[in-house]
């Protein structure tokens, strides 16, 4: 039985995460917020009250202890809009802290005489404004927002740590759903507002940009090919995504096709303030390095992943 380690325990995909590897056998650790001690958690979980804003010496020391064979690091601000208004704790517990467990996560190996897998969850944000679509993994790092910098500085670290000898891998994820996002996601949003509206508890749906264009995926497979990729013969740097690229306008008609709403536009309503500062116009990945090195595939639509959440806010809740 091996050990792991999973930062973001709590989140959509450390939750998903932390469920698989406890069902494959692993002691499975997590570092849990203390603001998320009340939540459900997985029964067999070791849970670690620790933040990745703590000091390096309290991040290191946890690492030294579980002497993980597997570390996850998936946990940091996850929210694009958050960034802006919090650059510099983004800065922390999304990018530097990812230096302090590389670098323990390297000690613990050569203390123990055996490798320590690091995998770093980093974002398409990391793109910015890519001057192609898709993108795969030779496409320009040029981030145009905290987040993305703060993704961007963890995920080269890792690839400083791998030219040192390191087992650290990076997978580059594009926008991953399930009914386990909060409503502070745009997906969640549309999916519970509009099964609010379904069940006649609102009467209208505010969003943003309705145009902006993402290429979104099932979270399970998402985590499927973390676990692909930290257990692959060699480390590297992989882009996880479907390769389809939908508008917010694209997943508000399916999400209100699914809740049987045909005549859908009089219901939203547009509203400038929930515009980003910099909002990139076209992320959809090209996964083909995961597709043929490690076999993964995406198992679920796009017309499935949403109406799966919609089902989950109407039958579920």
């Amino acid at each position: 039985m091996s050990t792991a380690l999973v930062t973001g325990a709590t989140g959509q995909d450390g939750g998903y995460l932390v469920e698989r590897l406890l069902a494959e056998g692993h002691e499975v650790h997590g570092l849990v917020r203390r603001e998320d001690l009340g939540g459900r958690l997985p029964d067999g979980l070791v849970v670690h009250e620790l933040d990745l804003g703590a000091p390096d010496d309290d991040l290191a020391g946890l690492v030294e202890h579980v002497a993980p064979h597997e570390l996850y690091n998936l946990g940091g601000v996850s929210s694009v809009a958050r960034s802006w208004a919090e650059p510099v704790l983004t800065a922390r517990v999304s990018g530097t802290a990812a230096l302090v467990l590389l670098e323990a996560a390297r000690r613990v190996g050569e203390r123990r005489g055996r490798e320590v897998r690091f995998l770093q969850a980093a974002s398409a944000e990391i793109f910015g404004e890519p001057p192609t679509a898709p993108q795969d993994e030779d496409t320009p790092v040029r981030p145009v927002s905290p987040y993305g910098a703060a993704k961007a500085l963890a995920h080269h670290a890792v690839g400083i740590a791998r030219s040192r000898g390191q087992y650290a891998t990076s997978v580059v994820l594009y926008n991953h759903e399930s009914p386990r996002r909060p409503t502070t996601f745009v997906t969640r949003k549309i999916t519970s507002t509009v099964a609010a509206i379904a069940a006649g508890r609102a009467d209208r749906l505010v969003l943003g940009n309705l145009d902006a264009r993402r290429d979104w995926g099932w979270a399970p497979d998402y985590v499927d090919a973390m676990v692909r990729a930290v257990r692959h013969d060699t480390p590297d740097d992989y882009v996880v995504a479907t390769g389809e690229a939908h508008t917010v306008r694209d997943f508000v008609a399916a999400a209100f096709a699914r809740a049987g709403i045909e005549d859908w536009e009089p219901l939203v309503e547009v509203d400038p303030a929930l515009l980003r500062p910099a909002d990139p116009s076209l992320l959809v990945g090209d996964a083909t390095r995961a597709r043929t090195r490690l076999g993964w595939a995406p198992t679920t639509t796009f017309e499935g992943l949403v109406a799966a959440m919609v089902d989950a806010e109407r039958f579920e809740n």
